[in-house]
């Protein structure tokens, strides 16, 4: 997952982490470690949901075309100035609920115990940044004129690094299946947090929503 950190260390990747963390009131460092191990969860688990069922697939285009259009992105800014609102928060837990169903606690106390957080920390972080990321799909969604269900399965697969390595795919989806009792936590810790040079295309998520 090499080029993770890196990216989030870019103008708007730094923008994006210190937003987060003000507007929890979660440690900067901290949050960008729980953000760095989700976003490509969070990512993983659209792209498992939409090949895997037709009406999710659907519903995410319709999401995707409406609603999260990248308008969010356009005054990071005044999103972040004076805290988050909650309706925003408020729809960032549902999309959490939608994608990751009865996993989303799982995978919340999973990336809170490598990152430092408590999961209800992480939760709160998750529930800013999963609007953010679905602005990002919504805007390269635009860009790249998605309009069938095989166009959305390429542009999240191409967000994901397309050639992900069997390790690679592997920590995703342990992390997606996990029942909240740690079991993929060293996993956590070897693919994202300790492995810079350890190659692979994971690191290319971030920079695809990023712009990079």
């Amino acid at each position: 997952m090499s080029g993770i950190l890196d990216l989030l260390q870019s103008e708007t990747g730094r923008s994006i982490v210190d937003g987060v963390s003000q507007s929890t009131g979660t440690d900067r460092a901290k949050t960008n470690n729980a953000l760095t191990m989700a976003l490509p969860v969070l990512m993983k688990a659209m792209e498992r949901n939409a090949k895997n069922d037709p009406d999710q697939a659907q519903s995410l285009m319709n999401a995707l075309s409406n609603k999260h259009d990248g308008s969010i992105l356009d005054n990071l800014g005044s999103l972040f100035n004076g805290g988050v609102e909650e309706p925003v928060k408020t729809d960032g837990d549902k999309i959490l609920g939608h994608i990751l169903g009865r996993k989303k606690q799982g995978v919340e106390e999973v990336i809170g115990q490598k990152s430092g957080l408590n999961s209800a920390q992480v939760a709160n972080i998750l529930k800013i940044a999963a609007p953010i990321l679905m602005g990002m799909l919504g805007k390269k969604a635009r860009q790249r004129n998605v309009n069938s269900k095989g166009d959305l399965g390429g542009l999240l697969e191409g967000m994901l690094g397309g050639s992900q390595t069997r390790r690679e795919q592997g920590f995703l989806e342990q992390v997606l299946d996990a029942n909240g009792n740690g079991s993929v936590v060293d996993d956590v810790a070897g693919m994202v947090l300790g492995g810079r040079n350890k190659g692979g295309n994971l690191g290319n998520v971030l920079g695809g929503l990023f712009g990079r």
